[in-house]
């Protein structure tokens, strides 16, 4: 059926009862003549041949042929379809579509922390299943894609984090539960422990959990940030003077993510905080002894502090000024399937967001995947702005040489924050 002449008999319709209700009768019924066109609207997606452009990464491409060829195999009959995959790293994906919104994918693959510059500016067409989706994906990864309650892309991944590796061979379980407890281990070992502290994703780890707030503010650009807080159980002061703890110790080392591996490889480093990218490698390092777990706690004024980590998920967008958005929603759902997700998971180690498939039993036994689903109870989601990054690099690259200028930790602390809340301006 033809349904620009199905929505103009509509308009007649809804003419003609104005004219003889009330108009609250009037609003009602017009409201269910458009609720019924969009149901028949979706029960009958255009047929034909549709043109449809994936953007995402390149190394996943052969996968996502697999996925593809499904997908057609499925609506076989419904429509032809002629399916572009487009290579395109996630981390540019916001730019890329910024840049041009009309000549970016009707589909594509981003990372959480794009997603409310993507959504803020339009882009980002809601889900139209989402009880659906959101049933089927950990909580977690639902709100990584919602905003104001609304679902906005599809979750696939919940792998952006990071947790704790160790090599059995030196520690003991009871060892992994505290960072005082590695220490110990390694320095008794001759051996040493790592971590990237002056980046702003792992830095964070020693404030998430403290009490202490961080956020974006409803302008999407600028920060609020208490970290220098002088007031409470736990003080900037207290978490700073913890990190000086750690940077000192002799059995701490301070690695970028390739000098970790280099050193895991070589033997001098037998724990780090990484995350599942190196799990390969790491497991091809330590063998059998190679264990993954949550975070360790950490002494802080006087007590246990749950070590905290940034959240991270990947997700499909539908682009909302694609001319076929209807099968452009139903290819994003079918590339973020249970069945695909899973297929993600035994093809390229990507953790799964639906949970059915997270908890598959071929997950159960990587350590790894354990690890990080364990680590996302204490983490949050990523939602800072730009200034944040470089203020959190100048503070830790002042503790990692152990405040060579015995400066203050108070004023430190007034630095930090004052640097993560500054206008973008300055």
């Amino acid at each position: 059926m033809n349904m620009s002449w199905k929505r103009g008999a509509c308009t007649l319709m809804i003419a003609a009862i104005l004219t003889g209700c009330s108009a609250a009768k009037a609003t009602e019924t017009t409201e269910m003549i458009e609720n019924t066109d969009k149901a028949i609207s979706a029960e009958s997606p255009e047929s034909g041949m549709i043109p449809l452009t994936v953007w995402a990464e390149e190394d996943d491409f052969d996968m996502l042929d697999g996925m593809i060829t499904s997908f057609r195999e499925h609506y076989a009959g419904q429509a032809a379809f002629e399916i572009t995959l487009v290579p395109q790293a996630d981390s540019g994906t916001c730019n890329m579509v910024l840049e041009d919104i009309h000549s970016a994918g009707d589909v594509f693959s981003f990372p959480d922390d794009q997603f409310t510059r993507l959504m803020a500016a339009g882009v980002l067409e809601p889900v139209d299943n989402a009880d659906a989706v959101s049933a089927a994906n950990v909580p977690e990864a639902v709100a990584a894609a919602s905003w104001n309650d609304i679902l906005y892309a599809f979750p696939y991944t919940a792998d952006n984090g990071y947790f704790l590796y160790y090599d059995k061979t030196y520690f003991t379980p009871q060892d992994v539960e505290t960072l005082d407890g590695l220490l110990s281990a390694a320095a008794a070992a001759g051996k040493q422990i790592s971590m990237e502290l002056n980046s702003g994703w792992y830095l964070y780890a020693f404030f998430g959990q403290t009490g202490l707030e961080l956020g974006i503010n409803s302008d999407n650009v600028t920060n609020y940030c208490n970290w220098n807080t002088t007031e409470g159980p736990v003080r900037g002061t207290d978490i700073a003077q913890s990190i000086l703890n750690l940077t000192t110790n002799p059995a701490f080392s301070f690695n970028t993510d390739d000098d970790f591996i280099a050193k895991v490889q070589d033997g001098s480093v037998i724990a780090g905080v990484s995350g599942t990218w190196n799990a390969t490698r790491i497991r091809n390092a330590w063998g059998k002894d190679y264990g993954a777990v949550k975070l360790p706690t950490f002494t802080c004024a006087g007590r246990q502090i749950q070590m905290a980590s940034f959240t991270g998920y990947k997700m499909m967008g539908v682009n909302a000024y694609s001319p076929h958005k209807e099968w452009a929603m139903k290819l994003a759902d079918w590339l973020t399937n249970e069945d695909n997700q899973y297929l993600r998971f035994v093809e390229k180690n990507q953790i799964p967001s639906n949970s059915n498939a997270a908890a598959s039993d071929a997950a159960a036994q990587i350590p790894a995947v354990q690890a990080i689903l364990e680590q996302s109870k204490y983490g949050n989601l990523q939602r800072v702005g730009v200034k944040y990054w470089d203020a959190c690099t100048d503070f830790a690259n002042i503790m990692i040489e152990g405040n060579p200028d015995n400066i203050s930790l108070q004023q430190l602390m007034d630095t930090l924050t004052e640097g993560i809340t500054a206008s973008i301006a300055e």
